[in-house]
Parts: C-alpha cells; sequence; structure tokens
C-alpha cells in the first residue's frame, strides 16, 4: 500500500509560487497525498486525467518525497508539496495564483479531502464527497473493490477513460545499485503488515544457499529492522542498503531484479510497475483489494479471514498464518535455478555479524 522512498528533490523542483502557470495552460489539481504504493496504484487513473486533458498544466498534491516518483509516471507536469501525519488530509496552502480550472479529489472518499480542493474554489470539482450537483454523479464506494479499479471507474462517470491495467513506469535512467540481486523489504509503514523479521531473514539465508544474491532494503527510518534481518541472515555489508534509496536508485534496483519479496507495501508495487517478479505477503489486507494484477510473475500469499486494520501497531493474524516455507517455495518458482559449479559470490565471507539466538 505506502512506502517510503528517501525523500529526494523532483528533477522540476521550484518554489511553491511556481505553480502559478508559467505556460497560459489552465491548470488542474489532482489530490493524492499519500505513500508510494498508493501513488502508484493512482497511475492508471492519472493517466486518464492527463489524456482526457493535454492542454492543462497537471500539478499533483503529495509528500515532497513523492516528487520525483510522481514525475516518473509521465502523467504530471508539477507537484505541489503536501503532508499531514498518518493518512490525514493536508492543507493546501502551498497554492499560489489563480484558483484551478478543475480539481480532482483521488485522496478518499471523505469530506476533508474534498473541502481542501474547495477551498481554492476550482471551477470544476470532482470528488466522491459532496458531489457538485450540476455534475454527474460519482459511482458508489466499494469497500471491496480494487484500488486501481476504483479510481477508473469514478473518472469514467465524469467521461474520462482510464485502463486499471496502464501502471507500467518507464525504465529508470540510474544504474541499480545491486544488478541482479533479489531485492527483499521487509518494512512496511505499519507493524501490522509487517512479516516477522526472523523469517525475512530464514528466506533471504534460503535462498542464498540456493545461489542467489539478495540485498535488503527498507525505508529511511528502517535501518533497525534492515540490520536486524541483515545480521540474522549472515548478509555481506555491501548487500544491506540502509538509510532508504532515493526512488531513482530503488526504481532501478527494483527493475533490474530478478525478483522483489516483501509485505504489501510500496516495492510491490513497483514491481509491478516494472513487470519485475514479485512475492507479496499480504494479511490485513486481500489482495482483491491492493493486490498485483493476474499474472504467472507475481504471486500474492495471503490467508483468507476477517479484514484486520492495514494500520495496526502488531502484525495482523493472518499474515502470521504465511509460513517461511511457503514464501520460500513461491521465490524460488519464479527464480531461474543457479547453475551448479557457478563461480561464488563476491563478498559472501564479510558478512555483519550474526545475531543472537
Amino acid at each position: 500500500m505506502t512506502g517510503h522512498p528517501r525523500p529526494t528533490a523532483p528533477r522540476s523542483a521550484r518554489p511553491a509560487g511556481a505553480h502559478e502557470p508559467v505556460t497560459g495552460r489552465p491548470r488542474l489539481l489532482v489530490l493524492r497525498a499519500l505513500g508510494l504504493g498508493d501513488l502508484l496504484a493512482s497511475v492508471p487513473a492519472l493517466r486518464g486525467i492527463r489524456r482526457a486533458f493535454p492542454g492543462h498544466h497537471v500539478v499533483l498534491a503529495l509528500p515532497p518525497a513523492l516528487g520525483e516518483a510522481a514525475l516518473a509516471t509521465g502523467a504530471v507536469d508539477d507537484i505541489l508539496p503536501a503532508q499531514a501525519p498518518g493518512r490525514a488530509v493536508p492543507t493546501l496552502d502551498g497554492w499560489t495564483g489563480p484558483p484551478p480550472d478543475i480539481a480532482v479529489d483521488l485522496h478518499g472518499n471523505g469530506p476533508e479531502s474534498r473541502d481542501a480542493l474547495a477551498a481554492l474554489a476550482p471551477r470544476r470539482l470532482l470528488a466522491h464527497a459532496q458531489p457538485d450537483p450540476a455534475l454527474p454523479a460519482p459511482p458508489v464506494w466499494r469497500p471491496d473493490q480494487h484500488e486501481r479499479e476504483r479510481w477508473c471507474d469514478f473518472l469514467a462517470a465524469y467521461g474520462i477513460p482510464a485502463d486499471p491495467a496502464d501502471l507500467r513506469l518507464p525504465p529508470p535512467d540510474t544504474p541499480s545499485p545491486a544488478p541482479g540481486a533479489v531485492v527483499v523489504h521487509p518494512g512496511a509503514e505499519a507493524a501490522s503488515r509487517r512479516w516477522p523479521a526472523e523469517r525475512f531473514a530464514d528466506l533471504v539465508r534460503r535462498l542464498r544457499t540456493a545461489g542467489h544474491r539478495v540485498v535488503v532494503t527498507g525505508g529511511p527510518a528502517e535501518d533497525a529492522l534492515v540490520l536486524d534481518v541483515a545480521a540474522r541472515a549472515g548478509l555481506p555489508e555491501r548487500d544491506v542498503l540502509r538509510g532508504g534509496l532515493p526512488f531513482g536508485e530503488l526504481s532501478a534496483l527494483v527493475a533490474h531484479a530478478p525478483l522483489v519479496v516483501s509485505g504489501d507495501t510500496g516495492p510491490a508495487h513497483l514491481a509491478v510497475a516494472h513487470a519485475t517478479p514479485s512475492v507479496t505477503l499480504f494479511g490485513p489486507v486481500s489482495p482483491n483489494l491492493w493486490g498485483p494484477p493476474g499474472a504467472a510473475h507475481h504471486i500474492a500469499l495471503w490467508k483468507p479471514g476477517p479484514p484486520g486494520d492495514p494500520h495496526g501497531d502488531t502484525p495482523d493474524p493472518q499474515l502470521l498464518r504465511i509460513g517461511t516455507d511457503e514464501a520460500v517455495t513461491a521465490a524460488l518458482s519464479l527464480l531461474r535455478p543457479v547453475r551448479a559449479g557457478a563461480p561464488a559470490r563476491k563478498g559472501s565471507d564479510a558478512g555483519v555479524p550474526t545475531a543472537p539466538a
């Protein structure tokens, strides 16, 4: 769902005042100030908006750390930095100049996000909450609908076609920091979506025993978790990618990986965006709502049960029902077997200290 690459300046970053039109084009503002996974799930909708309004300057309001990722979609001309704690609706105080010609609420279905956009007095506002009676009614909000399909159906109600399958990102220009390595990302924004560190470490050990190079990544605040998994797995220092990679490096790492293994978080969506094989461990939320599209190279592991809290403080019981054997089997099924007698991995003896049992 969500994810947090290290904050970097987007390649067209400018002061907030630069959001005033400089080309004479009318401006269209989209609000989706959430996480990386949320952004990538909205790519089909953003591209539908871009195609429907080719003469508009499209501005996306989202956390500044995601500016580079937003621009990489090719659907956005500019960003408006907007962020609030948790998943709250931010203020849009950075908007300057005339009101937006069109505003689109892709943040949620509550009045808070709709009101944040309405405060800018756009000529036309598309939102689930308190829809404009002069416009067609939006579809009924369905809690059982996949996130990509939800927003494409929302736009379709206003005559804006969008394809839920239109979610690929172009190949990144940045070189991968570990080309050809399996990427294991144990972190997630909420503890309810974090599979235990010891299980991730066991998976890493077994993939390495099968001859695969593995790197472990995490977000900017997840160094302790990354180091714990690495120590338990005996990973060499070069394969421990701490500190949170800038989006360009993370995108390149995933794009050039043979496999990504993670929970339901940003790198899982990035793997889908680059058609990289993936194994995603789901717990509180069904993959029917946030999972990858149906394809043989994406495996979603999930144990059906009562829905949980995707933002909870403890690992979800359904997530804990996924065993290491099941995850390893899924991962190996998507990897090419390593040829017997292949050269040993460089640096495999330079491991970080093993964690105590």
